[in-house]
This record gives C-alpha cells, structure tokens and sequence, in this order.
C-alpha cells in the first residue's frame, strides 16, 4: 500500500513539474514603431497593420489594446493565436483637422510573457 501511494505522488509530482516546464505564450512584433511619413490631409485616415506574433508554447490572447488618444483606432485579432502562428492589430490614425506631426502610442495587453507590449505610429500630417 505504501509502495502504491508513493508510486502515485511520484507521477502526481511529474505531471506538475512536466506541466510547469512548457513556456508560457510569449508576444513578438517585428517593428514596434510605424513611421507614416508625410500624410495628406485629404488622403483621409491613415491605416497600418502590425503582425503578431505567438513564440512561446501556449495559445496567446490580445485581451486589450488602447490608443493613446481618440484620434487613433485599433483594431486587433479576438481569437487566441496559436502557438507559432500570428495575428494582426491595425491601427488607423485620424488625419482630418490634425495638422502637423503626430507620435501615438497603443499599448497591447496580453497574457504574453512579457507583460503589455507597447506599438508606436508617427509621422507628419500635411
């Protein structure tokens, strides 16, 4: 009985150990800042789209993304992304009535290992 019981915390004890080896989802962006360049005013909103990417082990979820002010829009991937696989979050700056140059950051939160990942879009508006 006692060789049993020992027998079954041992696995227990494995399963734990083995469970805690496998890496947590960990987010990585190519190019973290997205410099537009000089915009026309009336060319309208200005649209780019960062690939995601999932480099750790489990599935990666976007829970948030939140612009620096209302004149930029994200927009992200609501589905988990799978581990090695990416997604994508497009981001559309507002150009109209907004002259002159322009630094917006959009902060993305996730369950990724590192915390909040921070994206960065500037450039000039004519």
């Amino acid at each position: 009985m006692k060789r049993i019981l020992f027998l079954l915390i041992v696995l227990f004890t494995t399963g734990v150990v083995s469970a805690q080896q496998k890496e947590a989802s960990i987010i990585a962006v190519g190019d973290v800042v997205h410099d537009f360049g000089d915009i026309k005013e009336s060319d309208g909103a200005a649209t780019h789209v960062f690939t995601v990417q999932n480099n750790g082990e489990l599935p990666l979820v976007i829970s948030r993304v939140v612009a620096s002010c209302g004149c930029t829009t994200p927009d992200w991937s609501k589905e988990p992304i799978a581990p090695g696989k990416t997604g994508d979050i497009k981001v559309t700056y507002d150009t109209v009535g907004r002259p002159g140059p322009f630094t917006k950051t959009i902060s993305v939160y996730s369950n990724g290992k590192t915390g909040n990942y921070v994206l960065t879009i500037k450039g000039v508006v004519k």
